[in-house]
């Protein structure tokens, strides 16, 4: 998934030269194909005139006379800026990609088709409840209705010399089932601790290279959830909990109460950390018809504000971060798979994949009890089959339904009757409204596993570890109004001890939530300038808990002696123009790679490993190839001149020259073209700053981070902000292409109102 496409040739650009800009300015060709926005638009399917205004940098807003208007001309505003993006996104979910990209994607559609997220997305239109298909419907018949009128189509089509089917129900939930998948990676940490257990690393071993989540570290709940008699049961479940690793981060989000606000109204703030692309994940948009009025960041093939505000409440959300994946090792037998003392035949399935050019490949898929054998699929496949079990491929999903009921929720019973629908990704919801209410939900569809299965191993699937039901609705993780004043989530231990079930085992590191709640505690009464101040903030925590490293070791040189010095100086901040943060950033990329022998990994960026390595010695620590018994220390000083050794080779003087926020096409970014589509700039942190950072330690690019700000100030909720990279717009060239990444950059804001001066009106009406 991550590596996606590395397709198009120069011959496929020239036949667009050819064929599309003979004659032509690239300018006045792509120009061509930007949206109509302005005057008004005759669309079937609509029942009564829909006004469309975009503002000065492209955000809409939208008002109708019904809900089924107003989702309807959602789908036509997504299409006109975001029709690309849309195609290439159902391509991804349906395992497509190889009809229009050739040979190259092939992979990748393997892999798809094997997991089945398109035929999950299926079963789940099949099973919308009655209010929550109409919505599906209507957006996706806004789609058509736009593809209807033959608009004319982005570069991307053109290129690649196809036109778009029209748009089903489960395209619009398959984006949902890959939103789960990018947000759900326990899978992926169990084929890796796999691994580990096939190189001859003990458990012991591997528990100490993926370190447990610090006992003293802030989880994002206190106190225990259910009363104390419940916890007895699962209480030696609860007690290896605290023992075992971690993983998993992806965003900020916090709330604040009126008692610690200038205002004395909640400040809420979210930033989720997702894939940074062009174009933009998101789409800015306010929503407004009879009964429904909401303002925030909506996703393109999508209907309704995922994350945002209305008029009485706010929301935001991070992930969870939830153990909702199990693989299952498959003991063959002849003519199926042992479970539950029997022999069960394997269900096999035939997906044909199309290949540009005419070729067809059918992949077989074996399904079992579980789920598909994803282990078909993997290039590196293990000796026995290995199913999966994952709850975004049951049939029943109405994340969608969860999502509306948010939207026009006004107060907290409302907001939980609309989260009772959920299920997955499970999200940290934060929440608060005008009348001075703060809270928290962690829903989702929850395993419940027999004690003994942690969920970081795979397990023999013979029906012994099968999944005990889901935790209930009445237990999630919840809190209203907490005499903290605040609830903080970054993606670390959501559940205080105590709590009767184990919703993960893998949380992110706590430096993140640390220093939020240490710039939140900071000042009695807090201001809008303040919720920016935390939200932009780059001060390593990292830093902090390796100066002492730095303070031990002895340096090679004169010049380690002269660049420890001055990162001892330092104040741990990761700003793009300091030349010690690019300093620690090489040298702590050097100490990944401590366990590189061990692992068979290049970097292992696991800080409390490296941490206690370094105060207490790891077999990791002595070099091959000399006869000195090199310490922890020893290695750190290496890992400091080899830092700087690559600093002199880089010839950069900051961070933020090497340190680049980039932003690339998922096709055009490898050819010419990528010059019109892809951008860069500077940008600072790391993996652990707030404003967060992380970086491919072999380029020290980023290709991941904050993906949407927003802050809301329920005091005057038209004050509140937001912003996303890149633009509205996913044209190449048009006005709003790129124009709001200098903002994002620079750590500024838009305006998050309902009322803004229209720059461009279109109106779209009923077809006579």
């Amino acid at each position: 998934m991550k590596k996606f496409i590395r397709v198009l040739t120069w011959l496929a650009l020239g036949v667009l030269v050819l064929a599309g800009l003979a004659g032509l300015s690239a300018h006045l060709f792509l120009r061509s194909t930007w949206p109509q926005e302005a005057g008004r638009l005759a669309l079937g399917g609509l029942t009564g005139p829909v006004v469309v205004e975009r503002d000065g940098h492209g955000v809409v807003r939208v008002r109708a006379e019904s809900l089924e208007d107003l989702l309807f001309a959602q789908g036509v505003v997504h299409a006109q800026e975001r029709l690309w993006q849309m195609e290439f996104q159902r391509r991804v979910g349906q395992g497509r990609l190889s009809e229009v990209l050739g040979e190259a994607t092939l992979p990748q559609d393997r892999f798809l088709r094997t997991w089945g997220f398109y035929r999950a997305a299926q079963a789940a239109y099949a099973r919308l409840l009655p209010e929550e298909k109409r919505a599906v419907d209507a957006y996706v018949a806004g789609v058509n209705a736009y593809l209807a009128t033959r608009p004319p189509l982005p570069l991307e089509f053109r290129l690649l010399g196809f036109q778009p089917e029209p748009w089903t129900g489960p395209d619009v939930l398959v984006w949902a089932k890959m939103m789960s998948y990018d947000l759900s990676a326990n899978w992926d940490t169990e084929l890796l601790r796999y691994r580990l257990l096939a190189r001859g690393l003990s458990p012991e071993r591997i528990a100490q290279l993926l370190p447990p989540y610090p006992e003293d570290a802030p989880t994002i709940l206190r106190e225990p959830a259910l009363p104390k008699e419940e916890e007895k049961p699962l209480k030696a479940l609860l007690d290896l909990s605290r023992r075992l690793p971690r993983f998993l981060e992806a965003s900020n989000n916090w709330v604040v109460a009126g008692s610690r606000t200038a205002t004395g109204k909640p400040f809420l703030a979210d930033d989720p950390h997702l894939s940074l692309g062009v174009p933009s994940l998101w789409f800015l948009m306010a929503l407004e018809a009879p009964g429904f009025k909401a303002i925030g960041a909506s996703l393109p093939g999508v209907p309704g504000i995922v994350i945002g505000r209305n008029e009485r409440i706010a929301w935001g959300v991070t992930n969870v971060g939830a153990d909702v994946q199990d693989l299952y090792v498959m003991e063959e037998a002849p003519g199926g798979y042992r479970y539950k003392g029997r022999v069960v035949p394997y269900r096999v399935r035939e997906e044909v994949i199309r290949v540009k050019g005419g070729r067809e490949e059918r992949l077989k898929v074996r399904e079992t009890v579980y789920g598909p054998v994803i282990s078909d699929a993997l290039e590196d496949r293990p000796k026995n089959p290995l199913a999966l079990r994952w709850v975004s491929l049951d049939p029943e999903d109405h994340i969608l339904m969860a999502y509306l009921g948010i939207n026009r929720a006004s107060k907290w019973d409302e907001f939980q009757k609309a989260l009772s629908y959920y299920s997955a990704p499970s999200q940290n919801f934060v929440y608060a409204d005008v009348d001075g209410n703060i809270g928290y939900t962690a829903p989702g569809r929850f395993p419940i596993r027999r004690p003994g299965h942690t969920g970081l191993y795979p397990v023999p699937g013979t029906g012994e570890w099968d999944w005990q039901g889901f935790v209930p609705y009445e237990a999630w993780p919840r809190a209203f109004n907490p005499k903290e004043g605040y609830v903080v989530t970054a993606n670390h231990r959501v559940t205080p001890p105590g709590y009767p079930y184990t919703l993960a085992l893998e949380w992110a590191e706590p430096y993140r939530a640390r220093r939020i709640e240490e710039m939140l505690r900071a000042k009695p009464r807090l201001s809008l300038e303040d919720m920016k101040a935390v939200q932009l903030d780059q001060k390593s925590l990292l830093y902090q808990d390796f100066r002492p490293v730095l303070e031990a070791l002895t340096p090679l040189s004169e010049r380690g002696r002269t660049w420890r010095a001055r990162l001892l100086a330092w104040d741990g901040t990761m700003a793009p123009s300091s030349e010690e943060a690019l300093a620690f950033a090489l040298w702590y990329t050097e100490l990944t790679r401590l366990p590189e022998r061990e692992v068979g990994e290049a970097h292992w960026d696991e800080p409390r490993y490296l941490l206690r390595a370094f105060k207490e010695g790891d077999k990791n620590c002595d070099q091959p190839g000399t006869e000195y018994q090199e310490t922890c220390l020893d290695f750190a000083a290496l890992a400091l001149e080899r830092a700087l050794e690559r600093k002199e080779a880089l010839k950069a003087k900051t961070w933020g020259e090497v340190h680049r926020a980039t932003f690339a096409h998922p096709v055009l970014s490898h050819t010419p073209l990528s010059r019109l589509s892809d951008r860069e700039v500077a940008f600072g942190g790391d993996r652990y700053t707030v404003n967060v950072g992380p970086f491919d330690p072999a380029t020290l690019r980023m290709t991941k981070g904050p993906s949407y700000r927003q802050i809301v100030d329920l005091a005057d909720p038209e004050a509140s902000l937001f912003v996303h990279p890149m633009g509205q717009s996913g044209h190449l060239l048009a006005p709003h292409a790129a124009d709001l990444l200098p903002l994002w950059a620079r750590g500024e804001y838009l305006p998050m109102r309902f009322a803004e001066p229209p720059r461009r009106q279109l109106v779209l009406e009923p077809l006579r």
